[in-house]
């Protein structure tokens, strides 16, 4: 009787532990997975964000998806910020420095604002940088 009790303590103990390892692998692995929109890829990722102001800019009062438009494109906004914000690989480039200011602008339209249309003077300046954008990063800067 006292072998089964101290073999059955052996497998709770066994049990618990392997538990354990299970649970921090999945933690662990969990943890190491992106919980952004963006894939990593610099060059993909900031394209992806000029598609999403682009469509935010283009949008026209009275349409019935803006305020989702918009929530998307303050998300990969939010999203390119945190991941390439301290990013020493892309800080100096003139697409990055030039897609932070583009950043910056709408987001603070859309905190300062949050109701009212962009400017059309504000847009124009958006394009203008993101064109410049996309041709800095058809050139690899």
């Amino acid at each position: 009787m006292i072998y089964v009790l101290f073999q059955l303590m052996h497998m709770k103990r066994y049990w618990s532990r392997l538990l354990a390892l299970v649970l921090v692998v999945t933690i662990g692995l969990m943890g190491c997975s992106s919980p952004d929109s963006l894939s990593g890829d610099y060059r993909q990722d900031t394209l992806a964000v000029v598609n999403a102001m682009r469509q935010a800019l283009d949008l026209s009062e009275d349409s019935p998806n803006k305020a989702e438009i918009q929530a998307q494109a303050r998300q990969k906004i939010n999203d390119f910020s945190a991941r390439y914000q301290r990013a020493n690989a892309v800080s100096g480039l003139n697409s990055f420095t030039t897609m932070r200011t583009a950043l910056n602008s709408l987001a603070g339209h859309y905190s300062s604002y949050p109701n009212r249309p962009v400017p059309q003077k504000l847009k124009t300046r958006l394009e203008q940088e993101l064109q410049q954008v996309e041709s800095a990063l058809r050139r690899g800067a």
